[in-house]
Parts: C-alpha cells; sequence; structure tokens
C-alpha cells in the first residue's frame, strides 16, 4: 500500500508524539512528500499542512488528540474538498490511492518550506483579525488565496518559473 510521508515541525511533534513514525518509507508517491505545523486560532490548534513539491496548502482545523485515529480520512476530506473549491475536479477515490496512508515523521529540516509555511501563517494572522473568530473564517476561500498567491518554483529567475499552488498541484493531477 502506498504512503504518504508528511514531515512534522518541532512545534506540531510535540504536540503529536503518539503518531510520529521512526519507519523510513522509500516511496512518497505522485506527490512526495508534505510539512506539517500547527497554529492557533481562539485557543484551537490548526494544521497547515504544505506540499513539498507543489506548495498546495491544506489546513485542518480544530485538530484534536481524539481525532488522531481518524487523521487520515480528516486530511483527504481536507484535501479533497479544498482541491474541489481550487477547481481541480477529481474522485475522491483517486486522491484516497494517491494518499494511500499517512506516515507522520520528525522534523526533516527543510528550511525552504518552513519559510514558506511562516509566509502564509503571516497572511493567515491578518486574516484573523478580519475575521475574527474561527466559525466566522471561510477556511477554504483563506487556504485557496494562499494557493493562488504567486510563488516561484525552480532555480533560475524566469518569469516562466513563476506559478501559483493551484497550477502545479492541477499539472501533477492531470499527468
Amino acid at each position: 500500500m502506498r504512503r504518504t510521508k508528511i514531515h512534522t515541525t518541532k512545534k506540531l511533534e510535540k504536540l503529536v508524539k503518539k503518531l510520529i513514525t521512526t519507519e523510513n518509507a522509500n516511496d512518497c508517491g505522485v506527490l512526495g512528500k508534505w510539512n506539517a505545523t500547527v497554529f492557533y486560532v481562539d485557543r484551537k490548534k490548526c494544521w497547515l499542512i504544505t506540499n513539498g513539491l507543489t506548495k498546495y496548502n491544506v489546513v485542518l482545523t480544530d485538530v484534536k488528540v481524539s481525532d488522531f485515529s481518524n487523521i487520515e480520512q480528516i486530511f483527504k476530506d481536507a484535501l479533497f474538498s479544498q482541491l474541489i473549491y481550487d477547481g481541480i475536479i477529481t474522485d475522491f477515490e483517486i486522491i484516497s490511492s494517491i494518499i494511500g496512508g499517512l506516515d507522520f515523521l520528525a522534523t526533516d529540516n527543510d528550511r525552504s518550506t518552513t519559510g514558506f509555511q511562516n509566509q502564509r501563517l503571516e497572511q493567515l494572522d491578518w486574516w484573523k483579525y478580519e475575521f475574527g473568530s474561527l466559525k466566522n473564517m471561510p477556511i477554504k476561500d483563506l487556504t485557496n488565496r494562499i494557493n493562488t498567491s504567486p510563488i516561484h518554483i525552480g532555480k533560475e529567475r524566469k518569469m516562466s518559473d513563476y506559478t501559483d499552488s493551484v497550477e502545479e498541484m492541477r499539472k501533477i493531477l492531470t499527468e
């Protein structure tokens, strides 16, 4: 069965010790690895999970310890509904088979993705003040704003290297 790696930040790792595995699975699947960090809205734990290849983001809100047993399903549902919101229409079974199972791993010190996530959390902080409480925040819309922000993928500084996460995710899923 296919497994998807999600590397956690030190901050999230402390909160989800039970989920962390030490096994090193070789294959990351089509989407590659993901990185997850935690942030708070109204003292509720929310997770920002970012794909390493496409910089595509998924936000899980109000994650509790009791949710850990269903975290794979929660992640797949959030990813699927975000893809639909972002206009990437696909079948849930396809997404489910691409993701497979989840392996939560300790941090991989991916500074590029961590820096990227910190910028996105800064954007979310602005919107926290705009909407007030978590229940007033349109999470899918805010995540869409993050995913459609211009990003740079590539080594050179050509204009063609600038894209957005939705476009990059669409390329991978339609191949």
